[in-house]
């Protein structure tokens, strides 16, 4: 843990570093599938364990609530966009994981929802949970879209993603950090282009 061995000043100039090597045009994608996810009327479902988890949570309800203006929430004409965090169905995942396994709680419930065209968001820091990589293998069989964000290596899941972010740093925590402030640029550029906003403007 990079925070164990470095001071607060050092630990934010490394957190600075690793943010200008983050590669740029995967968010940019990461955003043009969100948008065109909303625009096609497909679902977007995100999931990961652990932190990873949390943060699927996190994306989904902002994704869902804060891709619209706040004056549109009422609206009941206003196009949403269709997003489900796999992490949230603990009823599901407790089932799953007693009946059958833990590495099926993602697979088993895209096998219900999911649908050709549809986007997975996949989150594993190391890039090696086996019930992420399932859901993966589940989705590029049956024609859905997979990007995922990952760390350390990127692991199995950066071979089998069709797209996806890597943060290339063996430090779970810092990892977990970047991926949520990349996505928080996601979200205000899939904001803008949804509500033609900013440099969207028309």
């Amino acid at each position: 843990m990079l925070g164990a061995t470095l001071a607060e000043n050092a630990y934010i100039d490394r957190l600075k570093q690793e943010l200008d090597n983050v590669d740029q045009a995967p968010m940019k994608r990461w955003s043009d599938l969100i948008y065109e996810a909303w625009e096609n009327g497909k679902f977007v479902y995100v999931f990961g364990n652990g932190g990873s988890g949390t943060t699927a949570t996190h994306m989904t309800e902002d994704l869902g609530k804060s891709s619209l203006r706040e004056s549109d929430l009422h609206d009941e004409s206003k196009k949403r966009l269709k997003i489900m965090s796999l992490t949230d169905n603990l009823g599901w995942i407790l089932a799953v994981g007693n009946d059958l396994c833990y590495e099926d709680i993602f697979v088993q419930q895209l096998m219900n929802y999911g649908q050709e065209g549809d986007l997975v968001l996949a989150i594993s820091g190391s890039g090696n949970s086996e019930n992420v990589l399932r859901a993966v293998d589940w989705a590029n069989r049956h024609g859905l879209k997979t990007f995922g964000i990952s760390g350390f290596s990127g692991g199995k899941l950066k071979e089998m993603q069709s797209d996806g972010i890597h943060v290339a740093l063996d430090d779970m925590g810092m990892v977990e950090s970047i991926h949520l402030c990349l996505f928080h640029w996601v979200l205000n550029d899939v904001f803008a282009r949804i509500n033609s906003e900013g440099r969207y403007a028309s």
